[in-house]
């Protein structure tokens, strides 16, 4: 029997709600999908930050997974991510030791530059400061999470002998990944501090292509920097949604796709081909994402384990293009059928059902003489047994 592999399961929750919803109904059941994912056995949820465009709701994810681990017990909340350019690195870090203890060290710290440019436009940040700005910031968070007292004036922060006066929950600190799509950025950054990997894999020319190479450079800064890179911390970010068939699936996701690619206009004159999700049919095309059956789910997953020889968790992309109960379905169909396989958690079972199947016959002919002999000797005892009274019956 070949080893199980043990892939995690988890969401990527941006998050995307068509603006013709009620916000705070929006909310309330992404809170209810992460009590459904705990229910499901899924390990993970990752939820974002943003600031514009309507589309994606949250500005603050910590206050989200505060509430969502009030309401859970076991999953892993994640921020996906903190856009570390927008804060000071003190009050972040001090935020974030605070949710560590707050959720009992489930609270994980995704970090990124910021995604959507008019974000940075709003708080007057120049683009091209973003990268290195969140380098920066991290270098800090990472030190002041270590215990260390950080004096430091920089033209966007200052820091006079700054101390958290709250060591974390976690130990020796919060679990830190970062967001890694196109550029080598994002591997460079997790190379040098030794962090988990949120990959995006989409479409040819984008986050697909660059995972295995991301994926080398981190390991080569890790090395640099005296660090070692764990693949079970590397995570890939695709659109998944799981039907019974793949005519339903397809169905079911048209729902709402045309709204979330009339925000990606507003996003990109490329729309969501700018991101890889030009279409419904290239995303199948392509075959960076999974519309369809749970048997064509665990095709992408075995592409992208060959793809990279191997990672630690897979993110669904918490898309919003189903309704509320084809959405939960498509989980549900992902927890029993997709992973269980992937993983090979059956495995065991089924090679047990066959080594009974292939002694079949002898086991049954086993069975029939064992049943045999059993009756013949209780009725031979019976027998001997109605003798023995009518002896004592003559006397």
């Amino acid at each position: 029997m070949t080893p199980s592999r043990s892939l995690r399961a988890g969401i990527f929750l941006p998050p995307f709600h068509p603006t013709d919803e009620d916000p705070t109904l929006c909310m309330e059941r992404d809170f209810e999908l992460i009590e459904w994912l705990e229910k499901l056995g899924f390990a993970e949820a990752w939820i974002g930050e943003h600031h514009s465009g309507g589309f994606e709701l949250y500005g603050a994810p910590d206050l989200f997974i505060a509430m969502a681990a009030a309401r859970t017990k076991r999953i892993m909340l994640g921020t996906g991510v903190m856009s570390l350019p927008y804060h000071h690195p003190f009050i972040l870090a001090d935020r974030m030791v605070q949710l560590d203890h707050q959720t009992r060290g489930r609270a994980m710290f995704g970090i990124g530059p910021g995604l959507l440019t008019s974000d940075a436009m709003i708080l007057g940040i120049d683009p091209e400061t973003q990268r290195a700005r969140m380098e920066e910031s991290l270098e800090i968070i990472v030190r002041l999470m270590n215990g260390e007292t950080v004096t430091k004036t920089s033209d966007w922060y200052a820091m006079k002998e700054a101390r958290l006066q709250l060591r974390p929950y976690t130990q020796p600190r919060p679990h830190l990944a970062i967001a890694s799509a196109i550029t080598p950025n994002g591997g460079k950054v997790a190379g040098r501090f030794g962090l988990g990997m949120l990959c995006v894999a989409v479409s040819n020319g984008m986050g697909y292509d660059a995972l295995d190479l991301n994926w080398n450079i981190a390991q080569d800064f890790a090395a640099r920097h005296g660090q070692t890179m764990d693949q079970r911390q590397w995570r890939l970010m695709a659109p998944f949604h799981i039907a019974e068939t793949r005519e339903k699936a397809l169905a079911n996701v048209k729902w709402g796709f045309d709204k979330w690619q009339d925000y990606a206009y507003a996003i990109s004159p490329l729309g969501g081909a700018a991101i890889g999700l030009g279409s419904l049919e290239s995303i199948i095309a392509d075959g960076r994402g999974a519309i369809g059956t749970p048997d064509d789910a665990v095709a992408v997953l075995e592409k992208f384990w060959a793809k990279t020889g191997g990672f630690g968790g897979i993110l669904m992309l918490a898309h919003d293009w189903a309704d509320w109960e084809a959405t939960k379905r498509s989980y549900e169909l992902f927890a029993r059928y997709v992973l269980p396989k992937f993983n090979g958690a059956n495995d065991a079972r089924n090679e047990s059902m066959e080594w009974m199947r292939a002694n079949r016959d002898d086991f049954s002919a086993q069975n029939r003489a064992a049943t045999k002999k059993t009756i013949d000797t209780h009725f031979a005892a019976t027998s001997l047994g109605m003798g023995a009274a009518k002896g004592r019956t003559a006397e």
